[in-house]
Formats: structure tokens, sequence, C-alpha cells
């Protein structure tokens, strides 16, 4: 596949005007329980946090994630993708990006809570070396749902290494990030 048909995308980091629109997947995404407006300005403004923006060639906004950095650790505490453009591979651009970050960092784990019934990132976060190590029961307001807990090892294993540089190599077959 060429580099002229991949679908291209650009990383960066969240500012406060691109709120207005990570909003709009976020109702999109996650109904009448999503985070408010103002959750996002303050994370703007929390030390702990980097929050990113998938933008497409023509600058729209079409997906985010956000972490929490705490020593050693980085909590993914969220993550979505407008519904025109999943399966594009971009919720797994920006979980590249994620754990580009960690490395850099030298941040050795990464964990998240994802919904049981979400089965496609459950797979996603499995590929990229998370496993779940627990639920927290009605862990979701809106229907009650239980919430998987997953962790990485620590991502400075060589075998984390080995398995985050072979999907990271086969990421580029279908996603070009800018």
């Amino acid at each position: 596949m060429s580099v002229d048909t991949l679908f291209q995308i650009y990383i960066t980091k969240m500012t406060t005007e691109d709120i207005e629109d990570v909003v709009k997947i976020e109702a999109a995404s996650y109904g009448e329980h999503h985070w408010a407006k103002s959750s996002f300005y303050d994370e703007m403004n929390n030390n702990l946090a980097k929050y990113y923006c998938a933008k497409n060639s023509e600058g729209n906004t079409i997906a985010y994630a956000g972490t929490w950095n705490i020593i050693d650790e980085t909590h993914i505490t969220t993550i979505a993708v407008n519904p025109e453009y999943r399966r594009k591979h971009i919720g797994e651009a920006l979980i590249v990006k994620i754990l580009e970050d960690c490395y850099e960092a030298k941040i050795k784990y990464l964990t998240l809570e994802v919904r049981e019934s979400n089965i496609p990132a459950i797979e996603l976060y499995k590929k990229y070396g998370f496993s779940s190590l627990g639920t927290r029961k009605g862990y979701y307001q809106d229907n009650n749902e239980s919430a998987l807990i997953m962790w990485t090892e620590n991502i400075f294993y060589d075998k984390f290494k080995t398995l985050f540089e072979k999907n990271r190599k086969n990421l580029k077959n279908y996603i070009e990030i800018k």
C-alpha cells in the first residue's frame, strides 16, 4: 500500500480550542453520561494530565485521548473516536502516541478501565499488552455496567517492547501519522 492511499492524521496536544469538538465526540460516544465541557477545561489545568487530539487532513478533530501521569504509571482517563471515523486505526494511533510518551518520560506501567461489553476496545488494549486484573462492579452510571481494570506489564521489558514495535510497525500499513 502506498503512502498516498493511507488515511492521514495529525496527533496534537489538546488545547482549549479543541474542547468544543471533543465534547461532541464525547457525547456521540458516551451518551448523556459523558464528561462535561468544564471537565475538559479542568484537565487542561491539571499538571498530571496530558490530552491529545487526532485530526484529519482538513484539521478537524476526529478523536481524542487523555492520561494522568503519576510517578511511574500512566492512567488512560478517556479515549474516543468520532463514530464516522471508527475502524480506521485512529484509536490505535492514539495508544501508540501515549506509549511513545511513556517511553520518553520513563513511565513503566499503563492502566485504564473499560466497559466489559466494549469488546473492540478490549481487543485493542490486549493487542498492546494490557491484561485484565479485576473489575469495578457497577462502575458506569448510565447502566451500572462493570468495568474491567486493565494494566500493562513493565513496558521496558523486552517482551513488551517487541510487541509494541511489531504493532507500531504494522500500524503504518493502515494510517500515516504526521
